[in-house]
């Protein structure tokens, strides 16, 4: 969570309560699915009214997508590799120190099926957010070559944002299938760098 101490008191609050929303909503979100959840049981874990929550958040949707901590990670550490590192290895070493950070019980690969895989109100939004992704990529890649965009930029953005995507996926779910959270993650850290080298192979 980012740091408030800097903030007016009475922003201060308002970014708490976001935040407590947030957190309420993947605690049980996780516990028994997206599709389970009211948005009342959400306000009521985070000790709002439901009113108070959508001052926040317009839908349960927007819960799920609140910011894009992520693909500006993902984008700054292609912008600061070192010139020996490729794009497709900056994207896994981001990726692999999310999982590090967020770690814990009812996390992983298997929390996030459990929680949002399955749901099919979730999915459009989620592909629609893959593709915005995947246009920041291409936009980044432009920029650093100091030209416009090309098809082999959107080609190269598509199988980088694949290598993220390749996290929700049933079949990455299935690599890491019983495993416990050192395991997962050992396993997890595996794929990713195989990921980024299946990518700089073309």
């Amino acid at each position: 969570m980012t740091d408030l101490t800097a903030l007016p008191l009475r922003e201060r609050k308002k970014a708490l309560t976001r935040q407590a929303i947030i957190d309420a909503a993947e605690r049980l979100f996780e516990e028994r699915g997206f599709d389970e959840v009211t948005v009342a049981e959400i306000a009521d874990a985070a000790n709002v009214s439901v009113k108070t929550l959508f001052v926040y958040f317009r839908s349960k949707e927007d819960l799920v997508f609140t910011d894009t901590w992520l693909i500006d990670e993902l984008i700054d550490a292609m912008r600061r590799r070192p010139a020996d590192v490729t794009h497709a290895e900056a994207v896994a070493q981001v990726l692999i120190g999310a999982m590090d950070r967020e770690r814990g019980p009812g996390q992983g690969i298997e929390g996030f099926h459990r929680g949002y895989g399955g749901s099919e109100s979730l999915r459009s939004r989620m592909l629609r957010m893959w593709a915005d992704y995947e246009d920041r990529v291409t936009a980044f890649l432009a920029d650093e070559a100091g030209g416009p965009a090309t098809p082999r930029m959107r080609v190269h953005a598509i199988e980088l944002i694949g290598i993220v995507r390749s996290l929700t996926s049933p079949e990455v779910r299935a690599l890491v299938a019983g495993a416990d959270a050192l395991d997962e993650a050992a396993v997890l850290t595996d794929w990713l760098h195989t990921a980024a080298r299946l990518v700089c192979a073309g």
